[in-house]
């Protein structure tokens, strides 16, 4: 009976292995024929040039186990994307007419007349000799991003900025406006009305500011004239781009998109090449868009390194969840010096012939409220951010705590100051 057993193993156990399939789909049994190892289970194909790839035989690893307190589960299209389907910035130089006396000073702005004159000698005006008055034109520079695979005669959005001394564009017109790409062709043509969600409003004495009234934007008030020659039919080669660099997220799509090619087509079909990039082999009798179309929902989980980011100018500060600190003793006190003039007359004494003079007299003073001696440790995010707030610090003095903290080595991440 034990006999019996043994063998229906040992039946089992060879049926498995020849069985198992490698990275590409075929039978471990066959990738010593072909060059590959099965050692492991981490067999190293080559699927072209600067391309290979790694496999684990379908086993569940620790990357894609989903234990970890900062995975979420996100489609491949939200934190990646095609280096083929990159956008295209334009830029281009014009005018904007219309303003109520909020233009350029052509004092001040000189290229703002050569514009209004080359402009109207364009349009067949002969323009005097003399200086033009005029304060309801601006000179511009405008930009817009050019979407891929837009064709000729499609809509894009235009940001317009001031380039001169103009104290508001609400109200213009830009007038046509040629973009530029990189290479010095002209892909779009920009005119419209301007959208300003800033004002101006100026008195005698008073002037009242709300937003920035020298830039704009003109929905789709720019017409794409050139198309960007793209053969994305004709790739069998695809790259994705992380918009966070993570080697553990990258290998996690790599293993989504093979995992789901080995059941949809038989073979595996991506690498993780580096922690921003994962190159993906295109299989026969697909379209690239279609191929892509089906791989872009798959889902993921990503991850994100342990990171503080502060704003000193605006005193914003942002905990990843996977920020810890070590236990640390920390003492804050501020130190708040008052400076005061006062300055005093002094008079001469009577039938003098002295005279009425001020003599200055300041008086400083220094104070230093009692600081606070704290422990601080934070094995997790709500841990540390009470700790934190325990302190009763403005988040200036939190950002000059966490500073001191990654200076003493007990700040376990990236400490991003802006």
């Amino acid at each position: 009976m034990i006999r019996r057993l043994l063998l229906a193993a040992i039946a089992v156990l060879g049926l498995q292995t020849a069985h198992a399939d490698g990275p590409d789909g075929v039978p471990a049994s066959q990738l010593k024929a072909r060059g590959g190892t099965a050692a492991g289970g981490g067999a190293v194909v080559e699927l072209g040039e600067n391309f290979a790839m790694t496999g684990d035989g379908g086993r569940m690893t620790t990357l894609n186990s989903g234990t970890g307190a900062n995975l979420v589960n996100v489609r491949i299209k939200d934190v990646a994307s095609l280096q083929e389907a990159r956008d295209n910035q334009l830029v281009g130089y014009g005018l904007v007419i219309g303003l109520n006396s909020s233009g350029d000073s052509l004092r001040n702005s000189p290229f703002t007349e050569q514009s209004i004159r080359a402009m109207l000698e364009n349009l067949g005006i002969a323009s005097e000799d003399g200086r033009a008055r005029v304060r309801n034109v601006a000179a511009v520079i405008v930009t817009a991003n050019l979407p891929a695979f837009v064709q000729a005669g499609a809509r894009i959005d235009v940001n317009v900025s001031s380039l001169g001394d103009a104290s508001s564009l609400a109200g213009g017109t830009l007038v046509m406006t040629p973009l530029k790409a990189a290479d010095g062709e002209i892909y779009a043509v920009a005119q419209g009305s301007m959208l300003v969600g800033g004002f101006t409003a100026q008195g005698a004495a008073e002037q009242v500011t709300q937003g920035i009234p020298t830039s704009g934007r003109v929905p789709n008030g720019a017409i794409v004239e050139r198309e960007v020659k793209a053969r994305f039919g004709d790739e069998n080669m695809l790259t994705l781009q992380l918009f966070n660099p993570d080697f553990s997220t990258s290998v996690r799509i790599a293993d989504a998109i093979n995992d789901y090619a080995r059941h949809r087509f038989g073979k595996r079909v991506a690498g993780e090449q580096d922690s921003r990039t994962v190159s993906i082999r295109k299989p026969e009798g697909i379209s690239t868009a279609r191929f892509y179309a089906e791989l872009e929902n798959l889902l993921v989980m990503s991850d994100t390194p342990a990171r503080v980011v502060v704003d000193e100018r605006t005193g914003t500060i942002v905990i990843g969840n996977e920020v810890k600190i070590s236990r640390v003793a920390i003492s804050h006190g501020t130190l708040t010096v008052r400076i005061t003039e006062q300055p005093r007359v002094v008079q001469p004494e009577p039938f003098s012939r002295g005279e009425t003079a001020v003599e200055d007299f300041t008086v400083i003073d220094a104070e230093r409220p009692g600081s606070k001696l704290a422990m601080l440790e934070g094995p997790d995010l709500q841990t540390l951010v009470a700790g934190l707030n325990r302190l009763g610090v403005k988040p200036d003095g939190i950002i000059a705590i966490l500073q001191g903290i990654k200076s003493a080595g007990a700040l376990q991440a990236d400490l991003v100051v802006q």
